[in-house]
């Protein structure tokens, strides 16, 4: 296009009103800045776009080819200006949420229902997946926000922490009752009892995998399960001794339904929070983002 686009908001003003004085006075401009604004269009297209007559001016047939194309553009960019205001006025926009369905359960309904509360216009998807997925996901720009265990290796994400969450071995009293009746009281549970983990894609896993290693606990008898709720469930009905988040099965401790199995060193706290990449964030992202920190 090589007309300035102001000369063609002028011709639109003065066709739409059919009077230069007119025009003149919504655009905030001088009549014959108008009147030089449509000669120079008219020379650069070389083709005349008004008639002049004692009442205002007219278009020409080309002058009103040329208005059916320039007043849909403006019309349309009436409405991309009308969404704007919108997504202002009402805070719209769309979040892609990336978690696993542990943290989401435990962590992410919570910070859902008060952000919807507050910001109801703003639409969200939940992608359920592994920690992993998630991270991958975040680095590939597929998902705006995932809610994950603060990354060793953060590469160019930015995290704000939530909390904290400790990892502990739990099981059922009568289970661990049973193993020592049957293998004696100074058993090694670990390389007796029935030691229930998550798979080996999760992120948990390989942490507590390290810390296994490091400390020198073998299990010979291992079952590995795919989500850490059904670690949780598979320890209270005493299928075996469970690596669970202790956050999560607190309600279970206080009732002495599950009990803590020591270890002689104490799994270190991981910090859980909002990981996003800092350079393709929306308004709407911010916001979310915002509502996280102030919680």
């Amino acid at each position: 296009m090589e007309q300035n686009l102001s000369q063609y908001r002028i011709f639109y003003e003065v066709a739409k009103n059919g009077n230069i004085s007119r025009a003149a006075r919504e655009l905030y401009i001088s009549q014959p800045a108008i009147s030089k604004a449509i000669g120079k269009l008219e020379d650069s297209l070389g083709t005349v776009l008004f008639l002049r007559n004692s009442r205002g001016v007219q278009l020409t047939e080309e002058g009103a080819v040329l208005f059916d194309h320039i007043r849909k553009a403006f019309e349309e960019l009436a409405l991309g200006e009308q969404e704007l205001r919108k997504f202002k006025d009402f805070h719209m926009g769309h979040i892609r949420i990336g978690v696993s369905n542990t943290l989401c359960r435990f962590i992410m309904l919570d910070y859902l229902k008060g952000f919807i509360e507050r910001y109801p216009h703003i639409k969200i998807t939940i992608e359920s997946q592994s920690s992993t997925h998630t991270l991958t996901m975040l680095e590939q720009q597929r998902i705006d926000i995932g809610l994950v265990a603060e990354p060793r290796a953060q590469k160019n994400l930015e995290f704000i922490p939530v909390t904290d969450i400790q990892d502990i071995f739990v099981a059922t009293p009568s289970y661990l009752e049973n193993l020592r009746l049957r293998e004696g009281e100074d058993v090694d549970l670990f390389q007796a009892g029935n030691v229930m983990l998550l798979d080996r894609e999760n992120i948990t896993r390989r942490y507590i995998d390290d810390y296994m290693n490091v400390n020198h606990i073998v299990a010979n008898n291992l079952l590995e399960v795919t989500t850490m709720d059904l670690l949780i469930e598979f320890a209270r009905i005493g299928l075996g001794i469970a690596c669970v988040i202790r956050e999560f099965v607190e309600a279970d401790l206080k009732s002495g339904k599950l009990v803590q199995v020591k270890t002689d060193a104490q799994i270190h706290k991981r910090t859980v929070g909002f990981a996003y990449c800092p350079g393709r964030v929306s308004q709407a992202v911010r916001t979310f983002l915002r509502f996280a920190e102030g919680k």
